[in-house]
């Protein structure tokens, strides 16, 4: 499964996302929607208007949300 984080700079929930991916082994990638327009326009399309985005396969979700990483592992 791929998992992307859609993030911003001094994101303190970005920071817990990622450090919760790495705890539990799961591999990620991070974007910076300040430097992707495109991905900025996907996230949006998605309705999201808070970050981190997370998309882990079918599944999306906005914010730190550790219940939801849990299940990935």
């Amino acid at each position: 499964m791929t998992i992307t984080v859609y993030s911003r700079p001094a994101c303190v929930q970005c920071t817990a996302t990622t450090r919760a991916l790495e705890a539990r082994g799961l591999s990620y990638e991070v974007i910076d929607l300040t430097e992707d327009d495109a991905a900025l326009s996907h996230v949006t399309g998605l309705g999201y208007r808070q970050v981190p985005v997370v998309i882990a396969g079918e599944d999306h979700w906005a914010g730190f949300r550790p219940d939801l990483i849990g299940r990935l592992a």
